[in-house]
């Protein structure tokens, strides 16, 4: 059988589980919300420019070189070689073709395993014909050169519809290209116009190359790149790719499916459009630049039968892109890196990406929905289910960082994790969660704050609101500890003063023992005039409220005893306080009306604490608890037995004691065992011995002066036979 606490155990255990199922759902619940209102703007292209910021962030952040990195390599035609040019050759700019021609065969010589020419030569040389045709040979020896030229919509920039007789078809082939253009009808993928370089040049070439990189449509930012483009049927490759093919003869078989493109052994994630999305090193220069000038002043060294200054095997096996990067004529792009990057060297970060095996790749849809509602929901539960500010907070600082985390973990491992609408989501999500949070907990703890604050410690309110389910609409059977006090002749204070002084001096007593009460964790039951009822163990559980409730009693009687002198002179006369304590079972809880209620008790054990605190009138005492009070306090605090009383209406005896601080207990040690002595004569009738041993102390005992006229009384009327040493109270 389940005890009464047993069953108040058990039902406040289900009612906080039910409380916090429904924390819970509503948590998940705003969440969820959350999660899909996030979900649609990103489905909205509405956060595509602040994700491609967060995207550059992490490009820099993590820019780090990849396994070929190393294996490609840009000749730079900056302002030195200009002036080197100028200074030995007297060569003005643009430069004759043969200086190219030298370059290119300092690679040959050197071993490269491509070289890529990111200029587009579409006029003849200007020192003539001679010029073009040995730029023509140099190239035609290399045997491994990809040469630029230009793709586009409108006639401004290509004249071409068709490609030009004579020029080398690139003979790529791209399986399952037809059924993906079907499946994913690219929009950027096929150009109506070229424009081609001069005739000498696009038949020296292994292949020509589409120089022509579309930035990001959201800002004009460089994060992907087409790997091949569709001119006339022919299937024409980007420089990086060309680059690829030419250092990989025999390899020109490419496969495509939604989603990926494999080139050789390697799989390159691409978007609808056929582009691969970047994985940037670092910034300009990352792969390693050597200028033009000397290149050529090397090849003509080597040419004279002298030693370089610039060796070649720097070129053995690379990818050599050469490009302009003097200023006005500098091909400059905004990417990730920087706002100005030069657009060779995109061209050879693809490359360097295509090499490495290492692209990014989009991470699917179906994941960021996952990984967004998940934390959105978590966030909610987590907000719902905590109570107070501080825990609120630690909400907050564990799931804002998790979205950039795993943005920054997912751009290490290879995918582009959004980042943006995670964030959103989880923001969306804490807020929803705590603005919700504070509408119906908040609510609730005001309530209880404001209903509670006359009668209850702060820190047991804060308690209470924490645990809600405590706080029962009815009453419950508990164990109590029962308080209850009056000032000795209040009635005579009150008349000696007027009701202004009358209602300042109460207060001020009353404010004293109600922050002593409330201190040791009690509830106060009500205020009735100058009389106090308070209680422990209600609403909150509180092992040692017997402890708690003798040391309230023992300290207010100090605190008074500081107060008196004060309240001595605005009365004249001293304010006593009589206290009774007494623990017991007792109903608690809410009583009275639907509309107005209070937090009180009822039952038996409240009647015998008040009529304790009456008794002290008999004994002349004024701190008195039961046997009860006693058993509980486990010798924490000394007492001395004072009686056996029978009180009005209960037929059962009560034993009760003085509790004293040990100090007094100390100070008072042998009047104390006279009083025992007296005390043992009283109980076994012996009324004449026990009148002469209370005499001797009656001077410094007000209860062994009492005594001592009861035993005359008792001595000049003998009690019936059958006497049990019961002092029977006659009134209340």
């Amino acid at each position: 059988m389940k005890t009464a606490a047993g069953k108040s155990l058990a039902g406040e255990k289900d009612s906080a589980k039910g409380r916090a199922g429904r924390r819970v759902l509503q948590g998940a619940v705003i969440g969820g919300i959350a999660g899909v209102l996030a979900a649609a703007l990103l489905l909205a292209g509405g956060l595509q420019g602040f994700e491609a910021k967060t995207w550059d962030l992490r490009a820099r952040l993590l820019a780090r070189p990849g396994a070929a990195t190393s294996q490609v390599a840009t000749i730079l035609i900056d302002q030195a070689s200009l002036n080197w040019g100028k200074s030995v050759y007297a060569w003005p700019w643009p430069w004759p073709r043969e200086a190219y021609a030298a370059i290119a065969s300092f690679c040959k010589r050197a071993g490269a395993a491509a070289l890529v020419f990111d200029l587009i030569y579409t006029e003849p040389s200007a020192f003539g014909v001679a010029d073009d045709e040995a730029f023509a040979a140099g190239l035609a020896d290399n045997g491994a050169v990809v040469g630029a030229f230009n793709l586009a919509n409108d006639e401004g920039q290509g004249a071409e519809t068709h490609w030009q007789p004579g020029v080398p078809d690139p003979r790529i082939t791209v399986e399952g290209l037809d059924a993906w253009i079907a499946a994913v009808k690219p929009k950027t993928l096929l150009f109506p116009r070229a424009q081609f370089p001069i005739p000498e040049l696009s038949r020296s070439v292994r292949t020509l190359a589409n120089t022509n990189l579309p930035p990001d449509r959201v800002d004009g930012v460089y994060r992907r790149v087409p790997l091949f483009n569709v001119f006339d049927g022919h299937i024409v490759p980007s420089e990086a790719l060309a680059a690829w093919l030419a250092g990989h003869p025999g390899q020109s078989t490419l496969h495509i499916v939604p989603g990926r493109l494999t080139v050789g052994t390697t799989t390159v994630p691409i978007d609808s459009e056929g582009r691969a999305l970047m994985r940037y090193r670092g910034p300009s220069q990352t792969h390693h630049a050597y200028s033009a000038a000397s290149v050529i002043a090397a090849e003509g060294n080597l040419m004279d039968g002298k030693t370089p200054d610039l060796d070649p095997s720097v070129f053995k096996g690379k990818y050599v892109f050469v490009g302009v990067t003097m200023p006005g004529l500098y091909d400059l792009k905004p990417t990730p890196m920087a706002g100005a990057f030069p657009g060779m060297e995109i061209n050879a970060t693809a490359l360097d990406n295509l090499l490495s095996g290492d692209s990014m790749a989009p991470a699917p849809l179906a994941l960021t929905l996952f990984v967004l509602l998940v934390l959105c929901v978590a966030a909610g539960i987590m907000v719902t289910s905590v109570s107070g500010a501080g825990l609120s907070v630690l909400a907050y600082v564990l799931f804002l960082p998790i979205a950039p985390a795993l943005g920054i973990a997912a751009y290490a491992l290879g995918f582009w994790l959004p980042l943006v609408v995670v964030e959103l989501g989880v923001v969306l999500s804490l807020v929803s969660a705590s603005i919700a949070s504070y509408a119906t907990e908040g609510r609730q703890k005001r309530y209880l704050k404001g209903a509670f604050k006359q009668y209850l410690s702060p820190a047991v309110i804060e308690q209470l609101i924490a645990h809600p389910e405590r706080l029962r609409l009815g009453g419950e059977r508990r164990e109590l500890t029962i308080f209850f006090s009056d000032v000795q002749g209040f009635t005579g204070i009150s008349e000696a003063l007027s009701p202004e002084d009358l209602t300042a001096l109460l207060n001020e007593y009353l404010s004293a023992m109600t922050d002593i009460i409330q201190e040791e964790g009690g509830t106060i039951d009500k205020f009735e005039g100058d009389a106090i009822i308070a209680f422990w163990n209600a609403p909150l559980s509180q092992e040692d409220h017997a402890l708690r409730g003798v040391r309230a009693s023992l300290r207010c009687q100090e605190k008074l005893a500081q107060m008196r002198p004060g309240f001595r002179a605005r009365v004249g006369k001293d304010m006593l306080m009589r206290v009774g304590v007494n623990t017991g079972p007792a109903v608690v809880g809410n009583m009275g009306s639907k509309t107005r209620f209070d937090y009180t008790m009822l039952g038996d054990q409240v009647n015998l604490a008040s009529r304790l605190e009456g008794i002290n009138k008999q004994f002349r005492t004024y701190t008195m608890i039961s046997a009860a009070v006693v058993e509980r306090l486990g010798g924490a605090y000394p007492v001395r037995e004072l009686s056996r009383v029978a009180v009005v209406g209960r037929k059962e005896p009560v034993t009760v004691y003085e509790p004293m601080f040990a100090e007094e207990f100390a100070a008072r040690r042998a009047d104390l065992a006279t009083f025992d002595e007296g005390l043992r004569a009283y109980y076994a009738g012996r009324f004449d011995q026990a009148r002469r041993v209370f005499s001797t102390i009656e001077g410094a005992d007000p209860a062994a002066a009492a005594y001592a006229a009861k035993c005359a009384q008792l001595e000049s009327q003998p009690p019936a036979e059958g006497w049990n040493g019961v002092w029977v109270m006659t009134e209340k």
